[in-house]
């Protein structure tokens, strides 16, 4: 099949460049996708050949040839459309520059997405390891991995331009009911229960895969008293490894030893005489103890999110701000070395879960690579658009308070743990 798009312009196009994509192109809708690139870019099109897969599960194909005005429209638009999984069919390697400064990439280096990634090296498709967004590509004995701008070392070849590069989208499955309704249009007038019994279904097959599930929390939990449900998740060995701040930690051990969140007692409703007190003075005896964990070993601390972390071997890592009381003294006050930790601990995750935090939920949507599947639930639809729209396509969002979404989870995996039915739906 054949197909031209009028010039955008009289003058013929002086420079073209074939390319081809291949995968799900159609469903997933990256041909057109591809094609507005070009055309917004100030290009024009031709495809000189396509093959649509026959069945659900066939691959397509596409060999397009770009048209441009001059080489640096043509630059502009392969590199545009380079994210989107197209590849021109002249194979040539990447490009490679010395970095000339510490802490900085060389000018024109290639800005990494968080889909999977390869570049050619002598003449071979090479896997770009850690995968993430927004990091440069650095190339060492014959290995390409994705690298933060901080951690660019004097010399390092970093990879510039986007020759030799090829992307492949994530395509997008058809998911079942609950997730597809969770991620199109953000609203607050959706019904919760599909999406909800959707979420228990894929941490129960997630857990029964071995995979490792990430909580990402805000101190919401421990304010609407939902902390008592996050205690069952980490016991039930649902959450592997817990991401938060200062506060819900801080906020979690004051519950745990006053019975208070912000000086509120949680079972009556009711501010407690100097409560404001409460959250520095449970910080203040953690300290006194050397540590949430020898506050646990020593009888301190008896309940609560972060003692369940320690009871049952879930790691977590606290990434302090500007505004922190104290603070605890596992926070990591360092951002750059709390991004570093992240990084590392973040590598095998399965599944994220995030629950009303927006400044922690972006910051670990931009580690992600894009096959991880995240769920959010924030009362706030920002939160789930700001991820959206800084490139976590992947995020099925949930707007919806925390409480009533915590306690019906848990009665959701309860019913599909006592039926088996998760099972038979998932065909385990």
């Amino acid at each position: 099949m054949e197909n031209r798009v009028l010039q955008t312009s009289k003058d013929p196009a002086g420079h073209v460049e074939d390319v081809e994509i291949r995968g799900h192109i159609i469903e997933s809708l990256i041909l057109p996708k591809v094609l507005d690139c070009i055309v917004n870019n100030g290009g024009a099109f031709r495809i000189k050949q396509v093959a649509v897969g026959q069945a659900q599960k066939d691959p397509s194909y596409a060999l397009i040839e770009v048209q441009a005005r001059d080489q640096d429209t043509l630059d502009l638009i392969l590199a545009q459309v380079a994210d989107h999984g197209a590849v021109a069919t002249k194979a040539q390697d990447c490009s490679l520059a010395a970095a000339d400064i510490e802490g900085a990439f060389p000018e024109g280096f290639y800005s990494t997405t968080n889909q999977r990634t390869e570049v050619r090296l002598a003449g071979q498709w090479t896997p770009v390891a850690d995968q993430e967004m927004d990091c440069g590509v650095r190339v060492e004995a014959g290995a390409a991995r994705c690298v933060p701008m901080t951690d660019v070392r004097l010399g390092d070849a970093i990879v510039v331009g986007h020759t030799g590069v090829r992307v492949f989208p994530e395509e997008r499955p058809r998911e079942s009911q609950g997730f597809a309704f969770m991620e199109s249009n953000v609203s607050t007038e959706k019904p919760k229960g599909v999406a909800t019994r959707e979420v228990a279904r894929a941490l129960l097959q997630n857990r029964a895969a071995g995979g490792k599930t990430l909580l990402v929390g805000g101190p919401a939990i421990v304010h609407t008293g939902s902390g008592q449900f996050v205690q069952q998740l980490i016991r039930r060995r649902y959450i592997d490894l817990l991401f938060a701040g200062n506060a819900l930690a801080t906020h979690d051990i004051e519950q745990a030893l006053f019975g208070t969140s912000l000086g509120v007692y949680l079972e009556q409703g009711g501010l407690a005489e100097t409560g404001h007190e409460h959250h520095l003075r449970a910080i203040n005896r953690i300290r006194r103890a050397g540590g949430i964990r020898q506050a646990v070993d020593s009888g301190l601390l008896r309940s609560g999110i972060m003692f369940e972390c320690v009871r049952q071997g879930v790691d977590f890592l606290l990434a302090g701000s500007i505004r922190d009381d104290g603070p605890l003294p596992e926070v990591v006050t360092d951002v750059l070395d709390a991004q570093r930790q992240m990084r590392e601990k973040v590598r095998g995750v399965t599944f994220c879960l995030m629950i009303a935090t927006t400044l922690h939920s972006v910051a670990v949507g931009n580690l992600l690579p894009a096959w991880v599947k995240v769920v959010c639930v924030d009362i706030n639809p920002s939160t789930i658009i700001k991820l959206s729209d800084r490139g976590s396509f992947q995020t099925a969002g949930l707007v919806t308070d925390v409480e009533p979404f915590l306690r019906v989870l848990i009665e959701e995996l309860t019913a599909m743990e006592g039926s088996g039915q998760w099972a038979v739906d998932s065909g385990q």
